[in-house]
């Protein structure tokens, strides 16, 4: 892990948006917009990913406890603090790559998360988070600004062209919430996309997949050939296990014929346990 750097003070600079980051600050309306539909109490403390420029640390921080915001770009870090209250703590690092435990051992839990994400790492954000809320108890709930199309496949229902291994995985860990649609008007500068706010509400599993790897596995495995019938998408990865697709699929009572993306999120956690009970997981 990268070590963590908090600041407290620096000198009040707005250096401007990076590319290699994938930039795009959020304008003072839409802060406004979006703090009145996110819904805070006095006691919240947020973890903030990517806080910028500080639009939105600063027009949250009158509202809630406290704020732990983890910002990449050390110039940007450097400055916040010198326009953010005391209880705002700003963090230099790659929410990727920082040690949560060390981050946030001080802090209250659950956290609330609330991020304008990069759309370049927003999947590997958004499946950290999923892996790291620990069922609502280190995180309660994250409220995310993300690509249009990002946002889709996370609520795609099942049968749906946009239906597929995020659909799954989040469906599995969290109850999600459509909150605001952004236009590239929004950001400064404007993306060429349209952006969407979504609301992820964290829980115990709805389903039970026996081993959470195997099941992140079975799922990308059949998803990589989604056009194709479940036997035929299922084969590379039962094979992966040295078991017979066929067999498994049976051992589920599924029918191999069928579309992948025609399997429901239940469905999919028998797929999971059949192979479990057919291949011991592997060292």
């Amino acid at each position: 892990m990268r070590p963590i750097r908090s600041h407290t003070a620096g000198t009040p600079t707005y250096p401007r948006a990076r590319k290699r980051f994938g930039q795009h600050f959020l304008e003072q309306a839409w802060v406004n917009k979006l703090i009145a539909a996110l819904g805070t109490d006095p006691a919240d403390t947020f973890l903030e990913i990517g806080p910028g420029r500080g639009a939105l640390t600063r027009a949250l921080a009158p509202h809630v406890a406290r704020i732990v915001a983890v910002e990449i770009d050390r110039d940007l870090a450097a400055a916040l603090p010198a326009h953010a209250p005391s209880h705002v703590r700003v963090v230099t690092g790659d929410f990727l790559q920082v040690d949560l435990d060390e981050l946030l051992a001080d802090e209250p839990l659950p956290l609330r998360v609330i991020g304008n994400l990069p759309y370049n790492v927003a999947s590997p954000i958004l499946f950290r988070l999923l892996h790291e809320a620990k069922h609502g108890r280190r995180f309660r709930d994250a409220t995310l600004m993300l690509q249009k199309e990002v946002a889709d496949r996370i609520m795609a229902k099942v049968g749906s062209a946009d239906y597929g291994v995020l659909a799954l995985q989040v469906g599995l860990l969290a109850d999600v919430e459509r909150i605001l649609t952004l236009p590239p008007g929004a950001f400064r500068p404007p993306p060429k996309v349209t952006s969407v706010v979504v609301r992820l509400r964290f829980r115990p599993p709805t389903a039970d997949v026996g081993d959470p790897a195997m099941f992140e596995r079975v799922v990308r495995g059949v998803f990589l050939q989604r056009r194709k019938t479940l036997l035929n998408a299922f084969r590379p990865v039962a094979d992966s296990f040295g078991q017979e697709a066929g067999s498994v699929i049976t051992l589920a009572d599924l029918d191999g014929n069928r579309r992948s993306q025609t399997l429901t999120l239940t469905e999919m956690a028998r797929l999971v346990r059949a192979l479990q009970a057919s291949a011991p997981r592997p060292e």
